[in-house]
């Protein structure tokens, strides 16, 4: 048999397009930001239609925080029915600041309520490395999955000093201009704070998030790949390169983006995308990885 079937699409055998809970070609969605009825019958009109093609979904922006419990409930039971996997986003920064019994609390109540994972923004958390590690350990313990967040871009005093830079190989660079485009898009960012760019920090720390028991390391698409024109191939194949495919989740703004990925990594790579992009991925990942994005989406809403 030369391949198999997902209702009009097909994947030949070696492209290792895998039935779920898939290690590779992980596909997490944005949850839509709508009123409540509507975004749960956006969300049940895609895991009916295209429940096969979602492995997880994520409320972005701590959106599940102004939700009410019961409708939070429905949807991760929902997703549960298809085998999708719920994330919290990256919320967990915002209840640090009520003390260091909150976050426990925070991972107690998202056990109970169903979430399967725990989205650590490690540049938003702004905490020691080890209360990093810490926090990592504390969710794997509650028999949910980490996913430490991280972003290439750090204030510059974070960075250890010459002596103590035993895992990196930090090398100051001259600025550029996509820095200034990142402060201005980052107004919460304290004036004065020198921000700088070091992947072999972002690297070191998430393989020590790794060792801690995290399940995979987002990769924040700001300075990285936000943008299809300017992607910084170079850091991701650094990343992919000490992280491996199967750990790592980039971020991919708009189809452009997803593009370039499938056809540099191929469909195993992990993506986290906006829910209306997910069968225009999916038809990436397929048999389409030969078109421009332009004739994939074409031929997805032609056969929808």
């Amino acid at each position: 048999m030369s391949g198999y079937y997902y209702g009009w699409k097909s994947f030949d055998e070696y492209e290792d397009r895998a039935e779920k809970p898939r290690r590779f070609g992980v596909t997490e969605m944005r949850s839509p930001h709508y009123t409540l009825s509507s975004s749960h019958n956006v969300l049940e009109d895609i895991f009916e239609s295209m429940g096969q093609f979602v492995d997880g979904l994520k409320f972005s922006g701590g959106s599940h925080s102004l939700m009410p419990k019961p409708f939070i409930e429905e949807v991760v039971k929902r997703a549960h029915q298809h085998d999708v996997y719920v994330s919290t986003g990256d919320w967990a920064e915002h209840l640090i600041r009520n003390g260091p019994s909150a976050f426990k609390e925070y991972v107690e109540d998202c056990k109970q309520v169903g979430f399967d994972t725990i989205e650590l923004n490690v540049g938003s958390l702004e905490i020691p490395e080890e209360t990093l590690l810490r926090y990592v350990r504390l969710v794997k313990s509650a028999g949910l999955k980490a996913k430490p967040k991280f972003a290439v871009m750090f204030n510059k005093s974070d960075i250890p000093s010459d002596r103590d830079r035993a895992f990196g190989a930090y090398v100051a660079r001259a600025p550029r201009s996509t820095d200034k485009l990142f402060l201005a898009s980052k107004p919460e960012i304290e004036v004065g704070v020198e921000y700088v760019e070091d992947v072999d920090l972002l690297i070191r720390r998430a393989e020590r998030c790794l060792e801690a028991g995290a399940d995979m390391i987002m990769i924040d698409s700001d300075d990285v790949c936000k943008h299809a024109d300017s992607l910084r191939a170079d850091i991701i194949a650094k990343v992919i390169g000490r992280l491996g495919l199967e750990k790592t989740m980039f971020e991919a703004t708009n189809p452009r983006t997803s593009e370039w990925f499938i056809r540099r990594y191929g469909p195993k790579v992990n993506l986290f995308v906006d829910h209306s992009q997910v069968m225009d991925l999916e038809c990436l990942r397929g048999r389409n990885l030969g078109k421009s994005h332009r004739s994939v989406l074409s031929s997805s809403y032609f056969l929808l």
